[in-house]
Protein backbone atom coordinates (compact mmCIF):
# COMPACT_ATOMS: atom_id res chain seq x y z
CA UNK A 1 0.00 0.00 0.00
CA UNK A 2 1.34 3.42 -0.98
CA UNK A 3 0.30 6.79 0.51
CA UNK A 4 1.01 9.71 -2.33
CA UNK A 5 0.23 13.51 -0.46
CA UNK A 6 0.07 16.17 -2.82
CA UNK A 7 -1.26 19.94 -2.51
CA UNK A 8 1.70 21.57 -0.69
CA UNK A 9 3.68 24.88 -1.89
CA UNK A 10 4.69 28.48 -1.24
CA UNK A 11 1.92 30.99 0.16
CA UNK A 12 1.72 34.30 2.36
CA UNK A 13 0.58 34.20 5.90
CA UNK A 14 -3.08 34.57 6.02
CA UNK A 15 -3.25 32.58 2.24
CA UNK A 16 -4.70 28.80 2.05
CA UNK A 17 -3.68 25.47 0.75
CA UNK A 18 -5.27 22.26 0.49
CA UNK A 19 -3.49 18.79 0.81
CA UNK A 20 -4.75 15.47 -0.78
CA UNK A 21 -3.79 11.92 -0.04
CA UNK A 22 -4.17 9.18 -1.74
CA UNK A 23 -3.84 5.19 -0.83
CA UNK A 24 -3.41 2.74 -3.50
CA UNK A 25 -2.63 -1.14 -3.78
CA UNK A 26 -4.22 -4.08 -3.63
CA UNK A 27 -6.48 -5.90 -0.70
CA UNK A 28 -6.51 -3.48 1.45
CA UNK A 29 -8.86 -1.71 3.65
CA UNK A 30 -7.63 1.97 5.73
CA UNK A 31 -9.50 2.24 9.21
CA UNK A 32 -8.60 6.27 10.86
CA UNK A 33 -6.32 8.43 8.91
CA UNK A 34 -4.67 11.55 9.87
CA UNK A 35 -1.90 14.68 9.23
CA UNK A 36 1.15 15.23 10.76
CA UNK A 37 3.63 17.71 10.28
CA UNK A 38 7.27 17.88 10.79
CA UNK A 39 9.11 21.63 10.82
CA UNK A 40 13.37 21.59 11.06
CA UNK A 41 15.03 20.72 14.34
CA UNK A 42 11.38 19.71 15.65
CA UNK A 43 9.88 16.37 16.39
CA UNK A 44 6.52 15.47 14.61
CA UNK A 45 3.53 16.71 15.62
CA UNK A 46 0.18 16.00 14.99
CA UNK A 47 -1.98 17.93 12.79
CA UNK A 48 -5.16 16.37 12.67
CA UNK A 49 -7.06 12.64 12.48
CA UNK A 50 -10.21 11.58 10.82
CA UNK A 51 -11.93 8.04 11.80
CA UNK A 52 -13.17 5.59 9.02
CA UNK A 53 -16.61 6.96 8.58
CA UNK A 54 -15.21 10.59 9.15
CA UNK A 55 -17.61 11.11 11.87
CA UNK A 56 -15.07 11.95 14.83
CA UNK A 57 -11.82 13.99 14.17
CA UNK A 58 -9.08 15.26 16.53
CA UNK A 59 -6.73 18.57 15.92
CA UNK A 60 -3.97 19.83 17.58
CA UNK A 61 -4.12 22.43 19.39
CA UNK A 62 -2.32 25.11 17.24
CA UNK A 63 -4.39 24.48 13.88
CA UNK A 64 -7.77 24.30 16.13
CA UNK A 65 -9.95 26.81 14.18
CA UNK A 66 -7.91 27.21 10.85
CA UNK A 67 -7.79 23.41 9.43
CA UNK A 68 -10.37 21.17 8.33
CA UNK A 69 -9.33 17.43 8.19
CA UNK A 70 -12.15 15.42 5.40
CA UNK A 71 -12.47 12.40 3.88
CA UNK A 72 -13.28 11.19 0.41
CA UNK A 73 -16.61 9.05 -0.48
CA UNK A 74 -14.08 6.38 -1.69
CA UNK A 75 -12.13 6.36 2.10
CA UNK A 76 -9.12 5.92 0.78
CA UNK A 77 -8.80 9.33 0.22
CA UNK A 78 -8.03 12.30 2.85
CA UNK A 79 -7.91 16.20 2.96
CA UNK A 80 -6.66 19.16 4.46
CA UNK A 81 -7.83 22.10 4.21
CA UNK A 82 -5.45 24.78 5.97
CA UNK A 83 -6.94 28.44 5.87
CA UNK A 84 -5.06 31.18 7.63
CA UNK A 85 -1.52 30.09 7.42
CA UNK A 86 1.06 31.11 9.44
CA UNK A 87 4.82 30.83 9.42
CA UNK A 88 4.45 28.50 12.25
CA UNK A 89 2.71 26.16 10.22
CA UNK A 90 5.54 25.59 7.88
CA UNK A 91 6.24 22.17 7.97
CA UNK A 92 6.91 18.71 5.85
CA UNK A 93 3.13 17.58 6.26
CA UNK A 94 2.77 13.79 6.53
CA UNK A 95 -0.17 11.75 5.46
CA UNK A 96 -0.52 8.58 7.51
CA UNK A 97 -2.97 5.52 7.39
CA UNK A 98 -4.05 2.63 9.43
CA UNK A 99 -4.11 -0.39 7.15
CA UNK A 100 -5.26 -3.53 7.04
CA UNK A 101 -3.81 -5.75 4.32
CA UNK A 102 -4.30 -9.30 3.78
CA UNK A 103 -1.00 -9.95 3.06
CA UNK A 104 0.16 -8.28 6.47
CA UNK A 105 -2.68 -7.99 8.40
CA UNK A 106 -2.69 -4.54 10.41
CA UNK A 107 -0.08 -1.77 10.25
CA UNK A 108 0.76 1.99 10.12
CA UNK A 109 1.73 3.36 6.70
CA UNK A 110 3.32 6.92 6.10
CA UNK A 111 3.32 9.20 3.10
CA UNK A 112 6.53 10.57 1.91
CA UNK A 113 5.61 13.80 3.10
CA UNK A 114 4.65 17.44 1.15
CA UNK A 115 6.63 20.36 2.07
CA UNK A 116 3.74 23.58 2.87
CA UNK A 117 6.05 26.82 3.36
CA UNK A 118 4.33 30.29 4.58
CA UNK A 119 6.14 33.18 4.53
CA UNK A 120 5.39 36.20 6.84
Amino acid sequence: VQLMESGGGSVQAGGSLALSCAASGRHFSINAMGWYRQAPGKQRELVATITSGGDNTNYGDPVKGRFTISRGRAKNTMYLQMNNLKPEDTAVYYCKAEVFTVAAGEGDYWGQGTQVTVSS
